[in-house]
C-alpha cells in the first residue's frame, strides 16, 4: 500500500510538472498585448466565431457583484464576440445565499449555461438530479481540446462520477492544506508570538489578547463552511460530495466509511468552537452571515480567518482586500491529495443550456487564453492594474473589480502575479504538491443515485444543524444527539452502507 501511494504521488507530481510547462507555454504568446491568445486557440476559435450564430451565455458562481462589473463585462463581451460570437450574462450570488438559490434554479429548470460547482458544493447531489451534462463528447471536440491538452489528467480522473465527467476542474494546486490567515500587522503591534500555533486550541490565548487590546475587532471570523470542521481542516474525505454523510480521513489509511460524529476530532472541534463562541472570540452572526471570508477581511475589523492554504495564499488575499503586506498564513494540517482537491473547483455545463458547445468554448478560453483569463479575474489592464511582463500592480481603482475568484475559473497558471506576491509562485505550487499524503479515497466519487431519496433527506438535516454546531452557536452536548437522531431517521445507515459498497468495489478494482 505504501509503495503504491508513493508511486501515485510521484506520478501526480510528474504530470503536474508537465502541466506547469504546458501552461507556461500556453501563456508565453500573451505577453505582448491584449487580444493575443495562449495555448494556440486563437486561429481556430477566431475562425469558428465568425461562423456561429450570436448566443448569450448565462453563468453563475458564488461571489459579490463588483462595482465595475458592467465596465469589465463590456470588455469581456467585446472579446467573446470576436472569439466565439457570444456575450456573457455573469450572475454572481452571495456566498450565504449560494446553496439555496442554486437549488431553486436547478429545481425550477431555470435556463443556465454554466454553474460553478465543487465536491463541497452539491456536485454529486446535483449530478444525481440531472442538473449537469456528461462532458465526454464535448471534451473530445475542438471546443474542449485545449482543456484536455493543458489540464493535469489527475483532475479529470479524480473528479469523475461513475466514470463520467460532469465538471471541468480549475487547473490549480492539487494538494490541500488547512490553516489560518491573520493580520500580521496587528500581531506585530500587540507583540503576539504566532510561532507555536499547531492546533485550534493553541489559538485561544492569541484571540483573547486581540479581543482585550482591540475590542472593535472580531478575533476569529467564522461562517458556514469555514470552520474547524470543514473538510480541508479536519481532513475529512467525503468520497465525493461534502453534503453527503460518510467519510474516511485523508491523513490516515483506514478505508472504513463512517459518519463524522464517530471520529474524535469532530466532537473536539465542536467543543473548541463552542468555547470560543461563548468567550466572544467568534463573530456572533457566524451561523447566518452572508459575508465571504475575503469580504470580512476586507472590511478591516477581522483578525483571523480559517482558510484552505496554498503557497502565497495570504499575499493573494492581501492583494484583493487592500491589505498588502498585512496578512500572513500558518498551516495547521498535513498536506494531502484527495478528490476534494481534484473536484474542489469546477465549471459544469447545465442540462438546460441551449448551446453546450458554446459553453465549452467559453470554459476552454478560461483554460487557454491568458488575456481573457486575466481580464475575467483581475479586470482591465491600465484601469484596475498595470503590468510589467507577468507581474501586475494594483491601481487606485483595483478594488472596484476584485472578485477574488481566480481559483474558480480556468487555469490559474495563466494568472498574472501581483507585485506583492512571490514571482516564483507557480514553481512553489509544484513543490507544494510533492510529498503530499494521498488519501485512500483519491479518484473515487460516490454515485448518490441508488440512495438519492435518503441523500436528499440527509442534506436537509445537515442544513438544519451544521452551521450552528460548527460555528459554536449551540451546545453540542445538547444538540448533537438530536442531529444524529434525525440523520438516522433520514436514512443515514443506508447511505453509509451504499457508500462503503461502492468504495470497496473501487478499491478492489484499483
Amino acid at each position: 500500500m505504501k509503495t503504491s501511494k508513493k508511486s501515485m504521488i510521484l506520478m501526480l507530481a510528474l504530470v503536474f510538472a508537465m502541466s506547469l510547462v504546458l501552461a507556461a507555454c500556453g501563456g508565453s504568446n500573451s505577453n505582448s498585448g491584449t487580444g493575443s491568445t495562449g495555448g494556440g486557440s486563437e486561429s481556430s476559435e477566431g475562425a469558428a466565431g465568425s461562423d456561429l450564430a450570436p448566443y448569450e451565455l448565462k453563468m453563475t458562481y458564488p461571489g459579490v457583484k463588483q462595482k465595475d462589473h458592467d465596465k469589465v463585462m463590456a470588455e469581456i463581451n467585446k472579446y467573446l464576440k470576436e472569439k466565439i460570437n457570444a456575450t456573457l450574462d455573469l450572475q454572481p450570488i452571495e456566498w450565504g445565499q449560494w446553496d439555496q438559490k442554486v437549488n431553486l434554479m436547478i429545481a425550477s429548470r431555470e435556463p443556465m449555461d454554466i454553474y460553478f460547482t465543487a465536491q463541497w458544493s452539491g456536485y454529486a447531489v446535483n449530478v444525481s438530479k440531472g442538473a449537469f451534462l456528461d462532458l465526454a463528447e464535448l471534451l473530445e471536440t475542438e471546443a474542449g481540446q485545449g482543456i484536455v491538452e493543458i489540464l493535469d489528467p489527475a483532475y479529470l480522473e479524480g473528479s469523475k462520477i461513475n466514470g463520467k465527467n460532469y465538471g471541468v476542474p480549475t487547473n490549480k494546486e492539487i494538494a490541500g492544506q488547512g490553516g489560518i490567515i491573520y493580520r500580521s500587522d496587528i500581531a506585530e503591534e500587540l507583540g503576539l508570538d504566532m510561532s507555536n500555533i499547531q492546533t485550534p486550541a493553541d489559538l485561544k490565548p492569541i484571540l483573547q489578547a486581540v479581543k482585550e487590546a482591540k475590542p472593535e475587532m472580531i478575533p476569529l471570523f467564522m461562517r458556514d463552511g469555514e470552520t474547524f470542521n470543514v473538510h480541508y481542516f479536519a481532513q475529512y474525505d467525503f468520497l465525493g460530495d461534502a453534503n453527503i454523510p460518510g467519510v474516511v480521513l485523508k491523513d490516515l489509511d483506514d478505508t472504513v466509511v463512517k459518519p463524522r460524529f464517530e471520529f474524535d476530532r469532530y466532537k473536539e472541534n465542536l467543543d473548541i468552537a463552542r468555547d470560543f463562541f461563548l468567550a466572544g472570540l467568534i463573530n456572533q452572526d457566524a451561523t447566518t452571515t452572508t459575508l465571504s471570508t475575503q469580504d470580512a477581511m476586507q472590511a478591516g475589523n477581522v483578525f483571523m480567518t480559517i482558510q484552505p492554504l496554498k503557497p502565497g495564499k495570504a499575499e493573494e488575499m492581501a492583494a484583493v482586500t487592500n491589505l498588502s503586506g498585512k496578512l500572513a498564513q500558518i498551516p495547521m494540517t498535513d498536506r494531502t491529495i484527495a478528490t476534494s482537491e481534484t473536484a474542489g473547483s469546477m465549471l459544469a455545463i447545465s442540462s438546460t443550456s441551449e448551446d453546450p458547445e458554446r459553453a465549452m468554448m467559453f470554459i476552454n478560453l478560461l483554460h487557454t487564453d491568458q488575456y481573457f483569463n486575466n481580464l475575467f479575474n483581475f479586470g482591465i489592464e491600465g484601469d484596475h492594474f498595470t503590468r510589467d511582463g507577468e507581474i501586475i500592480t494594483p491601481t487606485e481603482n483595483q478594488t472596484a473589480y476584485s472578485p477574488g475568484g481566480a481559483w474558480m475559473f480556468g487555469n490559474q497558471f495563466l494568472n498574472y502575479v501581483w507585485d506583492s506576491e512571490d514571482p516564483q509562485k507557480w514553481e512553489q505550487f509544484k513543490e507544494f504538491n510533492e510529498g503530499a499524503k494521498v488519501s485512500p479515497g483519491l479518484g473515487f466519487t460516490f454515485d448518490a443515485e441508488p440512495v438519492k431519496t435518503q441523500v436528499a433527506a440527509a442534506v436537509n438535516v445537515r442544513k438544519e444543524y451544521d452551521a450552528a454546531l460548527d460555528t459554536g452557536a449551540v451546545d453540542p452536548d445538547e444538540v448533537l444527539p438530536k442531529y444524529i437522531e434525525k440523520l438516522k431517521a433520514a436514512g443515514l445507515d443506508d447511505i453509509i452502507a451504499e457508500k462503503q459498497r461502492q468504495f470497496d468495489e473501487f478499491l478492489a478494482n484499483k
